[in-house]
């Protein structure tokens, strides 16, 4: 990851940076966790949001509604029926050195209001590189089990997961083992080396295609929709962490690892507690060098604070607990060619530069791609078609341009010249010019808008995604052929598609025609002209899509402002647009009205580029005209009004002077959690003052606005302590 150093970025850039940031990380998210198909390195990725988390402490104004410190995962496959998390399934903060680990244990204790050389027990345990899974016990017998998926909602895989060996089906229960109620048993499913080869020999055999590492395949394992073929696999489990429990049979992390192991589980036998820094660290210089010889992949340590009740006070922080961090391994790295780099145009215009790679094993995986980010990035590297350069990879995936190695560039070699043209419309490529830095852009993006296919099909592709409309059935490639044969031009297309079925059903029977002449030339035999035929299976194609399309007929508000592809505009601030306006009828009167822009930026989350952003949008008359033709099909429901759950939900607290019972940390964390809003100053709309001793101008502050005051003992009275 590469660009201007964090304290050199002025307030506009680190806005720009933090929204390319959050759409990069999303994207990369959506491919690793929904699709089990990463595009970037785990190195390559763990830089993207190290970047994004030193931007966001040094300009905490800016932090953005969609920032990758407020999401896990993606949303949970469309095969599987959901499920809701009784509690989040929240993933772990990184540290990628001994002073990030010393820094970890540093913030405990100032969070918990220790002395620096207070000690602090931590659980240290190996971090198993596999797909994360729930199970639900309730009196001792399993009931369910889910995938992570974005952490608030997975996928129901329960079937497939009680053909694990390691897996109870019935807890055990004794004496020192009495079994609470209800019990989720959270760990991690894996495949072990010995049991990946024996499954690739198999693949071979068969031929069928081997796969990449033993993470995807587990991944892929437990996630067929046919249980049998999961039972035909060896796959194991380590449970290492739990989430609803009716009644915690202990009192400390180590203490609840000895039940589960009383309950039937696999817990690593590596674990150990650690009371010391030093030990910690020992601890993981020990396990990587034990690494290769586990028989598993790990690919790093997982730190834990061993009391629970400290976990308790410590709580979470957006996507992360702050009572846990995983120190990972360093990346490994390998020489190879670059063989060409390839310019795809994205959704917004942005040309991204992809490198072709020739094809090298780093880890046991065959790499053949990775990401060149910008032109900046091309300049930088100086890479050019024909260099060999040095690829680093961490996990399972496609891994990053590390350095180009001069001496070995071929005679001839020129550096890469960046189109500026856009190569599907050949509209000019340009860099925007921030108007107040006269900075550019680090992408260039095609200016040709609604003339430029690439721009159509992937804004097409995005409507439909599982993030807005979630119209099953209607991928990637037949909303490509249908653009293609002139049936789809902009959203209000696809619903017209219902009153066309006959002309659906034909193209894609030439499609398909087309396929089977195609197959039949590369395998060397005659083409054969047939008519193509209306088969059973084509027809139930077309009446599964229809079906499909009228079904999301019915929206709510905040799907379909994130369908519409403005930029800027993600999931998160799309939903908070859709609780502040709450009817599409309001929504746009509100679009209409001479100060949209400073009520949208009155919204907390949203700041001037989105709001600027989506004015851009309403400001074009075609897409006011293209969202009218396509709410002539719709029915879009209103946003629901937000539940009260405490008795400070949606209320703004500002705390000011000396807290005695707690940190101001924790108070800030506490009211969060219970769904109030932190103010760092008081104005007309603070509900809430809690004053402690040496209160000084914010306590006059709340006087003058007649806002409610409270001491430290009333705060927690209100809030049930």
């Amino acid at each position: 990851m590469t660009g201007k150093p964090v304290d050199k970025l002025s307030s506009a850039e680190a806005e720009k940076e933090l929204d390319r940031l959050a759409r990069e990380i999303a994207e990369h998210d959506r491919r690793y966790y929904a699709e089990d198909r990463p595009a970037i390195s785990d190195a390559e990725y763990d830089a993207l949001r190290r970047r994004n988390a030193a931007i966001e402490e040094r300009f905490p104004l800016l932090v953005r509604p969609d920032s990758p410190s407020h999401r896990i995962g993606a949303k949970a496959s469309a095969k599987f029926a959901k499920v809701v998390h009784a509690r989040p399934m929240l993933s772990l903060d990184n540290a990628f050195s001994d002073e990030d680990v010393a820094e970890f244990l540093g913030r405990v204790r100032r969070f918990l209001g220790m002395k620096d050389d207070e000690e602090i027990a931590i659980m240290a345990e190996p971090k198993i590189d596999g797909l994360s899974a729930s199970l639900r016990y309730e009196k001792g017998l399993l009931v369910q089990g889910a995938t992570r998926g974005d952490g608030q909602e997975g996928e129901d895989i329960t079937a497939n997961l009680r053909t694990i060996s390691d897996i109870p089906l019935r807890l055990k229960a004794s004496r020192s083992a009495v079994l609470p109620e209800i019990l989720e048993v959270r760990g991690e499913v894996y495949m072990t080396h010995k049991a990946f080869d024996a499954l690739n020999k198999r693949q071979e055999k068969d031929g069928k295609p081997v796969y990449a590492n033993p993470r995807n395949s587990a991944a892929g394992s437990v996630r067929q929709l046919d249980p049998s073929i999961t039972a035909g696999r060896t796959l194991n489990f380590f449970a290492y962490a739990w989430g609803e429990i009716s009644e915690l049979p202990a009192k400390t992390q180590s203490g609840m690892l000895e039940k589960l192991g009383d309950y039937g589980f696999m817990v690593n036998p590596l674990v150990k507690r650690c009371e010391t820094l030093e030990q910690v660290l020992k601890f993981y210089r020990d396990i990587e060098t034990r690494r290769a010889r586990l028989g598993y992949d790990i690919d790093g340590v997982v730190y834990k604070v061993d009391r629970l009740d400290l976990q308790e006070r410590l709580g979470f922080v957006s996507r992360s607990p702050r009572w846990a961090t995983a120190h990972k391994f360093p990346a490994e790295q390998a020489e190879t060619v670059l063989e060409d780099i390839e310019i795809q145009v994205g959704r917004t215009g942005k040309l991204a530069p992809v490198a072709r790679l020739k094809p090298v094993t780093v880890g046991g995986v065959v790499v053949r791609n990775a990401t060149l980010h910008n032109e900046d990035e091309i300049a930088r590297l100086d890479a050019r078609i024909g260099d060999t350069v040095v690829i680093q990879r961490a996990g399972d995936v496609i891994p990053q341009i590390v350095r180009v190695i001069p001496e070995k560039r071929p005679r001839g070699a020129r550096p890469y010249k960046f189109p500026d043209k856009c190569p599907i419309c050949g509209s000019h490529a340009v860099r925007e010019v921030d108007e107040k830095t006269g900075k550019a852009d680090v992408d260039r993006r095609c200016t040709g808008g609604l003339i430029c296919d690439a721009q159509t099909v992937e804004r097409l592709k995005y409507f439909v995604a599982r993030d807005g409309f979630d119209i099953e059935g209607l991928g990637g490639t037949m909303i490509e052929l249908f653009h293609d044969k002139g049936l789809l031009k902009e959203p209000a297309d696809i619903f017209a598609l219902t009153e066309k079925p006959e002309k659906v059903s034909k193209v894609l029977a030439a499609h398909r025609a087309q396929l089977s002449e195609e197959r039949r030339a590369a395998e060397g035999k005659d083409p054969v002209k047939t008519k193509a035929k209306k088969e059973d299976r084509e027809d139930k194609v077309v009446e599964n899509l229809m079906a499909a399309i009228e079904r999301r007929r019915t929206i709510g508000l905040d799907r379909l402002i994130n369908a519409l592809g403005i930029r800027h505009v993600g999931e998160t601030t799309a939903r908070l647009i859709a609780r502040h306006y709450r009817t599409i009828d309001a929504f746009l009167d509100g679009m209409k009205a001479e100060n949209a822009r400073e009520e949208l930026e009155s919204l907390e989350g949203i700041g001037g580029t989105v709001a600027e952003a989506i004015c851009d949008f309403f400001g074009e008359k075609h897409n006011v005209k293209a969202l009218d033709r396509l709410l002539a099909w719709l029915d879009v429901t209103a946003m629901a009004a937000p539940a009260k759950s405490s008795p400070v939900s949606g209320k703004t607290v500002v705390f000011t002077g000396t807290l005695e019972k707690m940190t101001r940390q924790e108070a800030k964390a506490r009211a969060e959690s219970l769904g109030a809003k932190v103010a760092g100053s008081v104005s007309a709309k603070t509900d809430i003052v809690v004053a402690g001793p040496g209160a000084g101008s914010k306590l006059k502050d709340a006087q003058k606005h007649n806002v409610q005051v409270l001491d430290e003992d009333a705060w927690l009275k209100l809030i049930g302590g």
